[in-house]
C-alpha cells in the first residue's frame, strides 16, 4: 500500500503547531509562537495569514521537506457553519465562509485556509479540515431549552472527542460506527459527548458555559442567579461573559486553572480546595449520567481524555461515580496534529470519502 505524506496545521491565538505524518507514523513537528508585539501589528487575526505562511515555509524549508513530497495539507477546523463530523474539502465554499467571518473570527479559521494556500502551491493538491469544534450531530429534541429564545447549540471538542473514540472503539476489537460511547474531554473546558454509532448525538456546550465547570469555565449556572448578577449593576458584558468562560471554574473558586496545583493545595490539608475538587469531578459524573440516559443505558464504554486525565486522583473521583454504568476508559492529554492526519489518512486511503462544506440555506 502507497505511504502517504501530510502536512497538518494547527494555528492557535499565539502560536502554529505542524507536523508532517507518513500515514500515521509522524516524520518531525515544530511549534512557533509570536510575542505579543508581533501580533500587534495585525488589525485581525486573519490578517496574519501571509505571516504564518511564511513561517510554514522556513520550517519546511530548514528540515528539507519540499511541498511536492507532501500528498496532502489539514489545518484545524475553524468556526464555519454547523456541520457533521467527517473531513472535508476546502473548497472556495469554505474559504469564502473562513475568510468572511460569517460564522466568527478564530486563529483556527486559518487552519484551512494556510492548508489550501500550500496545497495550491505544490500543484493543486488537497487541502481538507477534519471535525471543527461546530460539528453539530444533536437530536433534534436536543436542540431545544425551556425557551424558544435560546436554543441549544453543539460547540465541543469534537476533533478529540471524536479521534479518541475511534481509538478506544478499535481497542475495545469494534468500530467507532457500531458503539455507544460517552466521551468526556477534560482540559480547560469540559465536553461530555454521547456518541451514538457514529454520531454526537447529545453534548454540552463547553465554550457558551453548559455542562460541568472546569480549570477557566462556570459551566451551567442557576438561571435566576446569573441574571440577577448581570442586573447587579458594575459589570459589563465583556465582564459578565468573562465570568462563565475564563475566568470561571476553578479560577472563580481558587484563584488557579493548575489541577496539579489544587492537589497540592488537597495534599496540605486545604478544606476548600478539596471540596472544589471533588465538586468539579462531581459534575462531570452527573453530565455522564445524563448522557447515558440519552443513550438510552446502551453504554458500551465511558471514555476520559484530555490533560486533567492525566490526573489518577481526578479520574478515579469520576470513577468510582460511574463504572455501574459501562467500563471506564482513559486516554490522557489529546494530539489535534495526529487527529487532523487519521482524519486525512482515512479519505486518501477510499476508508471514508471526503464531504463538501455547503451550509445548510445557501
Amino acid at each position: 500500500m502507497k505511504a502517504f505524506r501530510i502536512l497538518a496545521i494547527n494555528p492557535g491565538s499565539t502560536s502554529t503547531k505542524i507536523a508532517l505524518y507518513e500515514d500515521d507514523r509522524i516524520l518531525g513537528s515544530q511549534s512557533q509562537r509570536y510575542d505579543l508585539e508581533t501580533l500587534k501589528a495585525f488589525p485581525n487575526v486573519l490578517d496574519q495569514r501571509a505571516m504564518r505562511l511564511e513561517v510554514i515555509h522556513q520550517v519546511l524549508k530548514e528540515r528539507g521537506r519540499p511541498l511536492a513530497e507532501i500528498d496532502a495539507f489539514v489545518g484545524r477546523g475553524g468556526l464555519t457553519a454547523p456541520l457533521d463530523g467527517g473531513t472535508y474539502v476546502v473548497d472556495d465554499v469554505m474559504t469564502a465562509d473562513l475568510l468572511s467571518g460569517r460564522w466568527g473570527v478564530h486563529a483556527a479559521n486559518l487552519g484551512g485556509l494556510l492548508a489550501r494556500d500550500l496545497a495550491e502551491e505544490a500543484g493543486g493538491k488537497k487541502a481538507f479540515i477534519v471535525d471543527p469544534v461546530v460539528v453539530d450531530e444533536l437530536l433534534p429534541e436536543a436542540r431545544l431549552s425551556g425557551h424558544p429564545a435560546i436554543e441549544r447549540r453543539s460547540v465541543f471538542h469534537a476533533l478529540n472527542q471524536k479521534a479518541i473514540a475511534r481509538r478506544a472503539a478499535a481497542d475495545m476489537g469494534t468500530t467507532y460506527d457500531a458503539t455507544h460511547l460517552i466521551v468526556a474531554h477534560l482540559g480547560g473546558g469540559i465536553s461530555v459527548g454521547a456518541h451514538e454509532l457514529g454520531r454526537v448525538v447529545d453534548v454540552n456546550n463547553a465554550l457558551d458555559g453548559e455542562g460541568p465547570f472546569s480549570p477557566e469555565r462556570a459551566g451551567s449556572l442557576p438561571a435566576g442567579g446569573l441574571v440577577r448578577l448581570a442586573y447587579s449593576g458594575g459589570l459589563t458584558l465583556d465582564e459578565l461573559l468573562r465570568k462563565v468562560t475564563g475566568s470561571g471554574g476553578l479560577v472563580a473558586h481558587l484563584g488557579t486553572n493548575d489541577l496539579r496545583e489544587v492537589e497540592r493545595r488537597i495534599d496540605e490539608g486545604d478544606g476548600k480546595a478539596a471540596l472544589v475538587f471533588r465538586a468539579m469531578a462531581y459534575q462531570v459524573a452527573r453530565q455522564i449520567g445524563a448522557e447515558a440516559a440519552v443513550l438510552s443505558g446502551r453504554v458500551d464504554a465511558i471514555v476520559l481524555t484530555g490533560g486533567l486525565a492525566h490526573s489518577d486522583r481526578f479520574v478515579e473521583a469520576i470513577r468510582n461515580r460511574v463504572d455501574f454504568i459501562a467500563p471506564v476508559l482513559v486516554y490522557p492529554g489529546e494530539d489535534e496534529l495526529k487527529a487532523l492526519a487519521e482524519g486525512t489518512l482515512r479519505v486518501l486511503r477510499g476508508e471514508e470519502e471526503a464531504k463538501l462544506y455547503r451550509p445548510h440555506g445557501d
